[in-house]
């Protein structure tokens, strides 16, 4: 099972900060639960044939094992610490759950 997360910054927050927590502190802590198989952080750079802004600057992608172990793993309180600067950083995230065809 995949997660995609899709997400602007919030106004006034510097990207430069987020991408140093993201590389620091949230990549390798979500790649160390136990019900993660694989953990990235994609920063938009542009559409495919167009030079419109993308919708979404910043793009995770969240390789499960599966829902009840990730839901588990990321509901106890030492991940919930390590996870909430996320909250300051992110404006309004959207995760889609998703399956392979």
């Amino acid at each position: 099972m995949r997660i995609i997360c899709l997400f602007n910054l919030k106004p006034g927050v510097d990207p430069a900060s987020y991408e140093a927590w993201a590389r620091n502190g949230d990549i390798p802590a979500v790649n160390a639960l136990g019900s993660v198989t694989s953990f990235t952080v994609h920063k938009a750079t542009g559409l495919f044939g167009s030079d419109a802004k993308p919708p979404y600057d910043y793009v995770e992608v969240i390789d499960i094992t599966g829902m009840d172990a990730f839901v588990g793993d990321v509901t106890t309180p030492e991940f919930q610490a390590l996870a909430a600067p996320f909250r300051d950083f992110a404006d309004d995230p959207i995760f889609m759950l998703t399956e392979d065809l």
